[in-house]
This record gives structure tokens, C-alpha cells and sequence, in this order.
């Protein structure tokens, strides 16, 4: 029988804050602090967008669910107290079902980039050129500062420590190729449109499939 509490959160509304708290939690008891300190050394604020009330958001929230514990508090001098957390039991059940089940589902998820690309019809070709230009030049230097992470910490601690750097890299490169062969297209006018004519297209077809649905109706 599950020892699950009925009041635990479920896993889709947590954050992928609480998963990293309990990944470093099984390595070894911490302190928020000291986990603040092991993201950043890792590279996870970066991804995640570093927060601090995230971060204690997610501790407050694992420790309610019975996921994590306080094992020690202390004081040294002045500074505020600091709460040391371990992983429970449960907690490390939840850690390893939730990553498998990250590794294994695939997830469609929302994309700024491809909602733009949606509405590209809406620049003149020449600007819609200029600004893919600039994001192939952000990226560019994006993946050269990934290099440089997977060069540095996995000459330290091994490839392993820096796959989710290397697919994140993988990643950006596969969309500066297709960036590349789009702004090519664009450039030599293979690829090209006038919003004017869009509209007449688009409104042209719907007139005529709204006049078919008509003509079908009894």
C-alpha cells in the first residue's frame, strides 16, 4: 500500500525546482544554501532560472508532501539559522519514478519561437530575414558558451554531469541549420510572400469551404 498523504501535491503541479532539490538531496544532505551554491556550479540556474522564493518555494512544498525532512539546525555567529534537509523514503521513490517518467514521455511544449513563426506572414520578408538573422547569431554564441560548459565541467567530472548540456546544445544546433537553410531561402527569394495576397488566399479558400459546408447542409 502506498504511503503517499492525501494531501500531496500532485506531480504536474510541481516545478522542476522540486526535482532538482530531490536529485541533490539523494547525492547528500543540505542546507538551501548550499543547494543554491550546487545549482549554480552546475549550471541549473541557468536552466531553470534561478530564483531564490523558487527555491524555497520548492523546499517548503517537498518537506509538506513528506518528501524531504529537517535533520539539523544551526547558527554560526550572526548569520541566520540554516536548516539542513535529507531526502525521505518516499522521496526517493518519487525522484526515480519522475525522471523515468520524464525520460520515457515525450511532451509537446509551448514555443515562443514557433508562435512567431506562425505569424511571420505579418513581417515584409526583408525584416522577417533581419530578425532571423539576429536569433542564428544569439544562438551561435548560446552554443559556444554550452561547449565551453561541457568542455569545463566534463573535463571535471565526467560526461555524465553534463548530458542534459549536451542535448540542450544538440538541440539549438539542429534549429541553427534549419535557421540557416530559412534566412538562405529568404535571401535568394525562394522562399517569399506579400500579406496581401495571404489574405486574399486565405479568405478566398474559406468563402469557398464556407459555401461547400453551406451546399450540405439539408
Amino acid at each position: 500500500m502506498s504511503r503517499r498523504p492525501p494531501w500531496r501535491v500532485p506531480r504536474m503541479a510541481r516545478t522542476l525546482w522540486s526535482l532538482s532539490v530531490l536529485a541533490l538531496l539523494r547525492e547528500r544532505p543540505m542546507h538551501p544554501y548550499e543547494l543554491q551554491r550546487q545549482m549554480h556550479l552546475r549550471h541549473t540556474d541557468e536552466r531553470l532560472g534561478l530564483k531564490r522564493g523558487s527555491l524555497y518555494h520548492a523546499i517548503n512544498q517537498l518537506q509538506r508532501d513528506g518528501l524531504i525532512e529537517p535533520i539539523e539546525t544551526s547558527r554560526a555567529g550572526r548569520r541566520p539559522e540554516r536548516t539542513v534537509y535529507q531526502i525521505t523514503r518516499d522521496g526517493e521513490e518519487e525522484l526515480l519514478n519522475w525522471t523515468r517518467e520524464l525520460l520515457s514521455e515525450p511532451v509537446r511544449e509551448p514555443s515562443q519561437f514557433t508562435a512567431a513563426l506562425a505569424h511571420i506572414v505579418h513581417l515584409r520578408p526583408r525584416d522577417a530575414l533581419e530578425q532571423l538573422q539576429r536569433r542564428a547569431i544569439d544562438l551561435h554564441a548560446t552554443i559556444a558558451a554550452l561547449e565551453a560548459v561541457e568542455r569545463g565541467v566534463g573535463a571535471l567530472v565526467g560526461r555524465l554531469a553534463v548530458l542534459e548540456v549536451e542535448y540542450e546544445r544538440a538541440l539549438l544546433q539542429a534549429q541553427v541549420d534549419w535557421l540557416d537553410a530559412v534566412i538562405e531561402d529568404i535571401r535568394s527569394e525562394k522562399l517569399t510572400w506579400d500579406f496581401e495576397i495571404f489574405k486574399q488566399h486565405i479568405y478566398s479558400d474559406h468563402h469557398t469551404v464556407d459555401k461547400s459546408q453551406q451546399g450540405g447542409d439539408p
